[in-house]
């Protein structure tokens, strides 16, 4: 098994992991209501998508 010659630094470990984080879902404005909602997705307080009313309430 290989064994590192010399031990990690903390500068080069911090780095490597700037890539490795959570990304931010594309949220836009509902035309309708004004909540936030997914993009392309029927909106959750009020049930439209497209301008029309896909779930009744």
């Amino acid at each position: 098994m290989a064994v590192p010659f010399r031990r990690t630094s903390k500068t080069v470990k911090r780095k490597r992991r700037t890539h490795f984080k959570l990304a931010v879902p594309g949220m836009t404005a509902c035309p309708n209501c004004g909540e936030l909602k997914l993009a392309h997705r029927v909106c959750k307080s009020c049930g439209t998508y497209k301008g029309k009313e896909v779930i009744g309430q």
